[in-house]
């Protein structure tokens, strides 16, 4: 967990395939990090798969929003409100939706 890190009530983070939050992000109520999951074969579907999930430095995680296992949010990325992330996230983007796709482009100043 990076420094100034702000998380909201009702988070939920499942955490045995790892998390990584940078500085300064933000994550809403009621956010998901899940990096567990399961095999799709039915006869292996008791089986876990951990994977990695990582924050970059100034994103924010909207409320309501899950970020399934080995997804990457890359800095200054904004994860709409109720989306389901399920691919990476490039830098300076806003994405959202089920599944979350990229809506906009954020200019960043140099202020």
């Amino acid at each position: 967990m990076g420094k100034n890190v702000f998380v909201n009530s009702g988070c939920r983070f499942q955490d045995q395939g790892g998390i990584t939050i940078g500085d300064g992000a933000l994550i809403g109520h009621n956010a998901v990090l899940a990096t567990l999951n399961h095999d799709i074969n039915p006869k292996k579907r008791s089986t876990m798969q951990p994977r990695l999930i990582t924050i970059g430095k100034d994103v924010w995680i909207v409320a309501n929003a899950t970020v399934v296992p080995g997804v990457e949010i890359e800095d200054g990325a904004i994860i709409a409100a109720g989306a389901v992330v399920t691919q990476n996230v490039p830098p300076n983007v806003i994405a959202g939706g089920v599944p979350a796709k990229v809506l906009k482009k954020i200019e960043v100043n140099q202020e």
